[in-house]
């Protein structure tokens, strides 16, 4: 019998659609009934920032000399109508991280870096702890739909309020904080029972709309004695109209977070899903600025996805006049460090992917109520990790501003800019590299 040939397979091809990830996903749901829930940020491909390049000084711009010329990083946030503004060495700040989602000793490490760094630092869902009030020069005071942890006293306190709005990760959509993580000292500052799980409301209960948000601003104004800025934080979706409506409404800054924004607990379909990325933000949100003449009178603040000096310099270049880190800041405080490999392989991830926040079980220290994991992390050395970790960012800034001829970061201008991709020239209006040519502007 004559053997026939056997005919070559073709390798197998795997679904960009239902890619590995996708699949089980599926059978994790089906196997559970359950949605995912994480912290952190989105994690798909979005524009960023690493999509655009400064055109830096040759024949046609003149450089600074870098250890000659001064280069300032300054910058005053609420000088519209408060009595006393705020003036930071670095327009790099810390976001709003809770005290429940993060440590005592993760808040304290916070403050204590900010501060070397000459910058502020902001206190998150649930209220404002002596740890961070004592190790912090600069706080900022959040005030949340929840109203977890709400104190007239701690307002008069603060150097700066932040309405939250909206958040990045989340715009629309409230905090979770799980049970594990509310013990006997959260759950007394948020007046919660110990042990169950919390869900802040997605929007604030005393007003509807800009109108009503006016009025709270002057209620703020009134218990503060019109002495701190007022800023609005709001979730990047609709930031032409978010924007205007917050300046009307009677802030003295904006901080806009796109969607690499992180947070310490929601749907992972949120995270996702919803929201626009932080590069599409800017600009609409600083022609609102511009359109209501209040461009560097309201500052802007920008949040999602900073991680270096050149990020910051991409976003002060569209328009902002400062920048807020979150996961950035918690990194350099010592979270998914690789040293701790093992530990994270045990929980069922590896370091840099860690994201489940919300159990507690961080074995840096950071995302926990812990005591034993807590106590690990020394507030001391974690803070000063993030004050060098600010400084370098800093004089990263610093050197691309020089670079480009300017005597203070603020200077930097879309000019100074250039895309890579048709999307992000698009997003961020600049001109595609080698052209002059910005989609959607002829």
């Amino acid at each position: 019998m004559t053997e026939q040939p056997r005919i070559p397979r073709t390798v197998p091809v795997k679904s960009a659609t239902f890619d590995d990830y996708t699949l089980s996903e599926i059978r994790r749901a089906a196997a559970t009934g359950l949605y995912d829930i994480r912290g952190g940020g989105a994690k798909r491909h979005l524009p960023h920032f690493d999509d655009l390049l400064f055109l830096g000084a040759s024949m046609s711009r003149y450089p600074l000399e870098g250890y000659r010329e001064k280069c300032g990083t300054e910058v005053v946030i609420g000088a519209r109508n408060a009595k006393n503004p705020i003036t930071l060495r670095t327009p790099i700040t810390i976001a709003g991280m809770s005290f429940g989602s993060l440590s005592a000793q993760a808040k304290e490490a916070l403050g204590r870096g900010a501060n070397a760094a000459g910058t502020s630092t902001t206190t998150g869902d649930g209220g404002m702890t002596p740890e961070e009030r004592e190790s912090s020069n600069t706080l900022v005071y959040q005030l949340l739909p929840s109203r977890y942890g709400m104190n007239p006293d701690h307002l008069r306190m603060a150097d700066a309020i932040e309405v939250v709005v909206g958040q990045g990760a989340k715009p629309g959509g409230g905090g979770m904080l799980l049970g594990q993580k509310i013990t006997e000292r959260v759950a007394e500052m948020r007046t919660l029972p110990q042990g169950i799980d919390q869900r802040s409301a997605c929007r604030h209960p005393d007003w509807t709309g800009p109108d009503d948000l006016e009025i709270k601003i002057q209620e703020l104004r009134e218990i503060t004695g019109w002495r701190v800025p007022i800023y609005i934080k709001v979730g990047a979706s609709r930031p032409y109209y978010d924007v205007a409506l917050a300046v009307k409404a009677g802030a003295d800054a904006v901080v806009l977070d796109g969607m690499q924004g992180g947070t310490a607990a929601t749907q992972h379909v949120f995270i996702e899903h919803v929201g626009i990325p932080t590069l599409a933000a800017i600009r609409p949100a600083v022609q609102a600025l511009k359109d209501l003449d209040m461009h560097r009178k309201v500052q802007l603040i920008v949040s999602g996805g900073i991680r270096n000096g050149a990020d910051v310099a991409k976003a002060l270049a569209l328009g902002a006049d400062a920048v807020s880190i979150g996961t950035a800041a918690l990194v350099a405080l010592g979270d998914n460090d690789p040293a701790l490999e093992a530990e994270y392989q045990k929980l069922g991830t590896t370091a840099g992917a860690y994201d489940d926040w919300h159990e507690g079980n961080d074995p840096a220290g950071i995302t926990t109520q812990d005591p034993r994991l807590a106590a690990r992390l020394d507030p001391v050395a974690a803070g000063r990790r993030l004050a060098n970790y600010l400084n370098v960012m800093t004089l990263e800034l610093q050197t691309i501003a020089r670079a480009c001829g300017k005597s203070h970061v603020l200077n930097l201008e879309p000019e100074d800019l250039v895309a890579l991709t048709v999307e992000s020239a698009a997003m961020a209006g600049v001109p595609l590299a080698g052209t002059n040519w910005i989609p959607g502007q002829g």
